[in-house]
């Protein structure tokens, strides 16, 4: 009986939180190769290879050299404020340079998973279903929906995530994410200021990179799926029960309300109270892959038990009790 192939995953953009976290809980089941622009990363056991993804000819020998099954867009601007801010550059990384490493991949037949978030929905919504029509209010919501629509008209092997805010800690990005800045706040006792008017789902980035390993496992392919937590608040309440299951004084966490740039050109509703919710149905994603997402809690309590044990991201990967299987 013949061994089976060690599937290879090329990550575009592994100096982010998202692709350095992702290849540090995938590299155990498969082989990883990840590219970066600027900043170069060094993570054990995978290769790291510069590129720009807006060069063509960059990117094609890449695929040519090693010839990925998969391959992860991890590029982008995430923020809604330095989306608003330079709206062009937001359109280049979350957009054209998608566009640039799709076309490839069809050449070189490589599955190309591309991850949006709930934010190409308006937030007036008490719920958002895959096949809701995306109403995004934002330039990062915007630049995204646009991903999303190109993809699933021209790739002929794709997979689509709409995820809600994900979190951790311990990748090679350069910037602390939300979670690491609380972390940060909280440890210095600092007083930090969080959002009380968006709401979203909270998850430990591993939830992602456990449903991305169900997936190749199972061969899906041409889907859109949501991935969420259970249940969505406000960062203000994220932080909150942060202090709850990390044993930190809840009194350092004040309400506040963030910047959030509308478009111009957007559309919105009366909304006086000015909260937005956004909410993303998970019963297919859950049906499908016969698992069940955690809540907020179950979430934050994986990510504790992680760091009380003294997990590494390694050896969170190879905890096989972290999703509840129908």
């Amino acid at each position: 009986m013949t061994e089976q192939r060690t599937k290879t995953i090329l990550i575009f953009g592994i100096s982010s939180f998202v692709g350095s976290s992702l290849a540090s809980f995938l590299k155990k089941d498969y082989k990883i190769i990840g590219t970066y622009h600027k900043n170069p990363v060094s993570i054990d056991g995978i290769t790291t290879v510069p590129c720009d993804v807006h060069s063509k000819q960059e990117v094609q020998l890449i695929m040519y050299t090693f010839k990925p099954d998969i391959t992860i867009y991890a590029v982008g601007l995430s923020s809604i404020v330095d989306c608003a801010l330079s709206e062009r550059r937001a359109d280049a990384l979350n957009t054209s340079g998608l566009f640039t490493v799709a076309d490839v991949c069809q050449r070189y037949k490589s599955q190309i998973i591309y991850l949006s978030s709930s934010f190409v929905f308006s937030g007036e919504s008490s719920e958002n279903f895959e096949l809701d029509i995306p109403d995004p209010t934002t330039t990062y919501g915007k630049t995204q929906a646009a991903a999303e629509f190109y993809i699933q008209k021209s790739s002929l092997n794709y997979l689509v995530f709409r995820v809600c805010r994900l979190y951790g800690r311990g990748g090679v990005h350069v910037r602390r994410n939300l979670f690491e800045k609380i972390q940060a706040k909280l440890h210095a006792r600092e007083e930090i200021e969080l959002d009380d008017y968006i709401k979203t789902g909270f998850l430990d980035i591993d939830y992602l990179g456990m449903v991305i390993k169900i997936c190749i496992e199972r061969g899906l392919k041409n889907r859109l799926l949501q991935i969420s937590s259970n249940d969505f608040m406000s960062t203000y309440s994220f932080g909150k029960l942060y202090c709850q299951k990390f044993q930190e004084p809840q009194k350092l966490i004040a309400s506040a309300k963030w910047p959030y740039p509308i478009m111009s050109s957007a559309k919105v509703g009366d909304n006086s109270s000015g909260v937005l919710n956004f909410n993303m149905n998970i019963t297919n994603a859950e049906g499908y892959l016969h698992l069940r997402l955690p809540t907020v809690e179950e979430s934050l309590e994986y990510s504790a038990q992680k760091l009380r044990v003294g997990l590494d991201a390694k050896e969170a990967h190879e905890s096989k009790d972290t999703i509840n299987y129908i």
